[in-house]
């Protein structure tokens, strides 16, 4: 059984038998968000824009570049790829990263600007679980990622301090997708409950 906790914007703990990692860790204060209660085995980093990477300050095994490490059995794999779709010549490098935790495979699109090309596919692979941002560049790389669940971030909630622009609201992007509503910040996942077709799992933050 594999725990996903979301800690708010792009932060999620995913939390295994053997291995904890820790996504695009916040510090809690700069976004109006409580600080991410969590003690991975490593962090991982997608670009570093505070809204991402503030609150990796607090860690010590933290990854942001691309390439391909193991923490406690768990392969983690970072694609290059772009914060926008001049291939980083505005915003920069964005990391996808791809773990895989107890037989889930997850994917962490951070603030992917572009759609994937073949060759950062064919190094993603297949994914299960996808954490996912909501604009305009999301719907093609789900369709081609094909993962069974998408659990949106990076969108507008109650209080965050996000001053650069007014982020899109979450019950707009799913109300026309199959979705479920999970009343709490955590949920737990089997390779066995996934669901045959493509969920949208929204959380909560408390």
């Amino acid at each position: 059984m594999v725990k996903v906790t979301w800690f708010g914007h792009c932060c999620f703990e995913v939390q295994g038998d053997r291995c904890t990692i820790l996504t695009d860790p916040h510090d809690g204060h700069s976004l109006g968000l409580p600080v991410p209660d969590s003690q991975p085995d490593v962090v991982t980093v997608s670009h570093p824009h505070d809204d991402h990477a503030s609150g990796k300050k607090f860690y010590e095994n933290v990854l942001e570049s691309p390439g391909i490490d193991e923490v406690n059995g768990s392969k983690i794999t970072g694609v290059k790829a772009y914060h926008d779709d001049v291939e980083g010549k505005r915003m920069g490098v964005n990391v996808f990263y791809k773990f895989e935790v107890d037989g889930i495979r997850f994917g962490h699109t951070g603030d992917l600007g572009h759609t994937l090309n073949n060759s950062q596919l064919d190094e993603i692979g297949e994914v299960d679980i996808l954490f996912s941002g909501i604009g305009a560049t999301s719907q093609p790389n789900i369709e081609l990622l094909n993962p069974k669940v998408v659990i949106p971030m990076h969108y507008h909630i109650e209080g965050i301090i996000f001053p650069w622009f007014r982020m899109p609201d979450v019950d707009d992007y799913v109300k026309d997708k199959p979705h479920k509503k999970h009343g709490e910040n955590t949920h737990n996942y089997t390779r066995e409950t996934l669901p045959d077709t493509l969920e949208y799992h929204v959380y909560k933050l408390r």
